[in-house]
């Protein structure tokens, strides 16, 4: 094998391998910023000059960075969020990956450029982390950001291997976020059903001590609840407490 083909197998391979880091992650019942900080760390061994990786999620009106591997990268995306222009926002909301060297771009992002200096960062490439929603469309989560101390890191070869990368990571990001959606739903209901038994048990407890209807015990928690500006579950979870403890 030729020394030309050679070096694109071998960077093929590694970003395989990195994909393949991901697998455990499809299955995992984690919450977004657990998900995100497992795929940072599996990127950086995806791609040859990665010294700094960090995962920006975009969400009107503000943006954050989930998942860092260095602190530096929180300058970096931090100066980006602030001045509402760099590399990572513009690879996210263009939906395609950008290569920069830091050098040539003082004008164009003038923030990153001084942040990325201080840190000794002369190249990056982002690419746009997008997740496959509820309705099968596909969704903006971010973007994958991956900085280099090397100012002839990444070419058009690595931006397709890393936005082949993206793809593996947006899909874990969907589980993760489908999973979180779910947990939150079964919380709520699970709330909604333990308030609704306090209520009824505070119910009969009002219509054994005063000899009232249903109708008019429920009155009387929720005139208590509006006189008071309470919840009406926390209204009925005081009574039953008060109740008990007289016991």
């Amino acid at each position: 094998m030729s020394a030309d083909l050679f070096a694109p197998l071998a960077r093929l391979q590694t970003t395989a391998e990195a994909i393949e880091g991901l697998r455990d992650l499809f299955a995992a019942e984690e919450v977004l910023d657990v998900v995100a900080e497992r795929v940072a760390k599996t990127a950086l061994a995806a791609i040859p000059n990665a010294d700094i990786i960090s995962i920006a999620v975009l969400s009107w009106p503000d943006a954050r960075t989930a998942a860092c591997t260095h602190e530096e990268a929180l300058e970096l995306d931090y100066q980006q969020y602030a001045s509402g222009r760099g590399p990572c926002l513009e690879a996210a909301m263009q939906r395609t990956p950008l290569r920069a060297v830091i050098d040539e771009e003082h004008q164009r992002w003038p923030e990153f450029v001084e942040a990325a200096q201080r840190n000794g960062v002369r190249a990056s490439l982002s690419v746009p982390l997008l997740m496959v929603g509820m309705d099968y469309e596909q969704e903006l989560v971010g973007s994958l950001n991956i900085y280099s101390h090397a100012a002839t890191a990444f070419d058009s070869f690595d931006a397709e291997l890393m936005r082949l990368y993206s793809v593996a990571a947006g899909q874990a990001i969907s589980n993760s976020s489908r999973w979180q959606s779910a947990r939150e739903t079964v919380n709520q209901l699970e709330t909604a059903l333990i308030s609704r038994s306090d209520i009824d048990m505070a119910k009969g407890a009002l219509i054994a001590l005063h000899g009232c209807s249903p109708s008019e015990a429920f009155d009387k928690l929720a005139d208590e609840s509006q006189r008071r500006n309470i919840k009406l579950r926390d209204i009925a979870g005081e009574m039953l407490t008060r109740m008990q403890t007289r016991v």
